[in-house]
């Protein structure tokens, strides 16, 4: 069974209203925004499959929030599969959210309030199954909040590609095959978010420890001009792909990280007079950077002067006293001199 609706087939001034009507009879009591309301068109194609129910939604930007019509506790009370096939969408529920590009798929619980939003053309699937059910298949009596499964590699592809193959077969499938193939793709489903590394990305408290014992590693080992995101996640025992989940919920990158605390190791040394020894190359080598150019640039860029002319304060002790223009009149100085030994 099959059924679609689309705005094109509606004159324009009457677009939201039958949008409207058609939506409420799948999502209930929600609150819709339309950020382009003169340019609005989409679609909706609801198919069933083994008794379930997968919808396509397909529409220019569209935002809107989910008001549950269950309790909880409710025997009707669903999971929904979101996968999605088209833009980058933004899900939200219990203070979690979920960033999804085409290809990754989350979990929504329709016992609880959520909203969502994309900024461009979208296009989702919704699979609609008993919470009893989802929890029976993925043997898992607390589900994930939101869980983000990336559809750019491992089972994430699978689970993708099967999601999609429901769609274009259910109009087709009988109700035996149905059910084979529903099982076989909550098994997928259970297995891309039963992994240990993804369950404990969902606590807290063990993120934030794990993230510490990672900076701890990273911190003992700058000096390695080998160290690299897949030595320091092999060393955490979790992916090269978590690791860079862990790094980005703080809004930087692993490999950031790793030259900043460089950097400031070997600011530490320039002012240092028992390095005075070494020379700049040699400070930046011995702190795991490979390119005696690179490692200027970045210090630059860092600091706001060479590490020349950093070296050249620090040793005249004037490094906190120096205004912006004699800051830059060093800098010049420095540029027109004979080079200064490293």
């Amino acid at each position: 069974m099959s059924q679609t609706f689309s705005t094109d087939l509606v004159p324009i001034a009457d677009r939201l209203d039958a949008w409207l009507s058609n939506a409420r009879q799948i999502c209930g009591d929600c609150r819709f925004e339309f950020p382009r309301r003169h340019l609005f068109h989409g679609s909706i194609e609801r198919r069933n499959i083994a008794g379930l129910e997968l919808t396509r939604f397909s529409s220019t930007p569209i935002s809107f929030a989910k008001f549950p019509v269950v309790s909880a506790n409710s025997v009707d009370r669903f999971s929904i599969v979101i996968t999605q096939l088209q833009g980058v969408r933004c899900y939200s529920q219990d203070g979690a959210t979920a960033i999804l590009n085409p290809g990754d798929s989350t979990l929504i619980d329709s016992g609880h309030s959520w909203s969502s939003n994309c900024a461009g053309e979208c296009s989702r699937l919704y699979l609609r199954v008993p919470r009893w059910l989802m929890e029976t298949k993925l043997r898992l009596t607390n589900l994930p909040l939101l869980p983000r499964i990336s559809g750019a590699s491992g089972l994430g592809v699978t689970l993708f590609r099967l999601a999609t193959s429901l769609y274009q077969e259910a109009p087709v499938l009988t109700l035996e095959e149905g059910t084979s193939a529903i099982e076989a793709y909550l098994e997928i489903l259970s297995a891309s978010i039963g992994y240990p590394e993804r369950r404990s990305q969902d606590v807290g408290s063990h993120s934030t420890e794990l993230l510490s014992r990672v900076e701890q590693f990273i911190e003992t080992h700058l000096a390695e001009p080998t160290l690299n995101p897949a030595e320091i996640a092999n060393a955490a025992g979790i992916s090269v792909r978590h690791l860079h989940r862990l790094f980005s919920s703080r809004g930087s990158t692993v490999t950031e990280c790793i030259r900043e605390r460089r950097l400031q190791r070997c600011r530490m040394e320039l002012c240092d007079p028992h390095s005075a020894e070494h020379n700049i190359t040699e400070i930046a080598f011995f702190w795991g950077f490979s390119d005696s150019a690179h490692f200027s640039r970045c210090f630059k860029r860092q600091f706001g002067v060479s590490p020349r002319t950093f070296r050249l304060w620090s040793w005249n002790k004037s490094w906190n006293a120096e205004r912006p223009e004699r800051a830059r009149s060093l800098e010049a100085a420095a540029n027109l001199r004979p080079p200064y030994p490293n």
